[in-house]
């Protein structure tokens, strides 16, 4: 999974003069995109450290075993990150449902 930061100016950092604009559920950059985006990066991970393993075992000279181990790696922290993010939201959904009108 990569996340990628861009760099912020100073004046980005300041209060906007302009009156804060409402996001609807059609805008891009939403929720819904950022976590569709790093689960088909997370997907993505696992897809290559599959294919890693595979050309070790079929013993490729191009593939060594290090890259395999550090790929698997980072798939696996990328599925327990993404599985951490499914608990926190099915936990407030539990909260959120087992609040008191």
């Amino acid at each position: 999974m990569d996340l990628k930061l861009s760099p912020v100016a100073p004046s980005a950092l300041a209060r906007p003069t302009a009156a804060p604009r409402t996001v609807s559920a059609g805008t891009e950059g939403g929720f819904s995109t950022a976590l569709s985006g790093a689960l088909q990066s997370l997907s993505a991970s696992q897809a290559e450290a599959t294919q890693m393993q595979r050309e070790v075992q079929m013993e490729n000279p191009q593939v060594s075993l290090e890259q395999t181990m550090v790929s698997m790696q980072k798939a696996q922290i990328g599925f327990q990150a993404a599985l951490h993010v499914r608990n926190r939201m099915v936990q407030a959904y539990t909260d959120i449902m087992n609040m008191q009108v």
